[in-house]
């Protein structure tokens, strides 16, 4: 596969910028060409379709995200790692990627096809993955261990909506924490 073009990579950072503000579902090539500096025949030629404009975007929604994984120190445990991606979730900076996110999430739910497809299925599993590895590995692979991830990330998406509807930072995190502390073991006393 060919390298992309300098062009290419220019006007996926624009477009990006501009879904971070505008959101991507209901956008046509018109106000994304005029925003970026650009023609709709260029974005056709670079990208195909409005749908191959998308899922470049999507894919560069996806990379921040998996930076952001990436980030997450990887010896620690399942609450320090919710507790790491809360913090991450609330900070205003990251608003614009979670709407993005939440509308190719709710998109995805029902596109059987195109640039949508699959992206919420993917999102879960990347989570999933993330905090798998911060659970003992006597404890990952069991029905209580899924369980108890499974529980995690519906918390964190939970209280992530509700903060994008609310803006309510304080009460969502809260929440969290407290449910993060209801799963955190007590920790073990030596004997001294």
């Amino acid at each position: 596969m060919a390298a992309p073009s300098e062009r290419r990579s220019e006007i996926i950072e624009a477009a990006y910028g501009y879904a971070l503000t505008n959101g991507l579902a209901g956008a046509s090539l018109r106000p994304v060409a005029h925003a970026v500096g650009s023609s709709t025949g260029v974005l056709r030629f670079l990208f195909g379709s409005k749908d191959g404009l998308v899922a470049a975007l999507l894919e560069r929604a996806r990379r921040d995200e998996l930076a952001a994984l990436a980030a997450i120190p990887a010896d620690a445990d399942l609450a320090t790692v919710a507790r790491t991606v809360w913090g991450w979730l609330c900070d205003p900076g990251h608003r614009g990627l979670l709407r993005l996110w939440t509308e190719s999430y709710a998109t995805s739910l029902t596109a059987e096809a195109g640039p949508w497809s699959g992206f919420a299925r993917a999102t879960v599993r990347d989570w999933l993955a993330v905090l798998a590895r911060a659970q003992p590995p006597a404890h990952r692979n069991t029905a209580a261990g899924r369980a108890e991830r499974t529980a995690v990330l519906a918390v964190l998406r939970g209280a992530m909506l509700d903060l994008l509807a609310t803006g309510e930072r304080a009460r969502t995190t809260r929440s969290v924490m407290a449910f993060l502390d209801a799963i955190t073991p007590p920790p073990s006393r030596g004997n001294g």
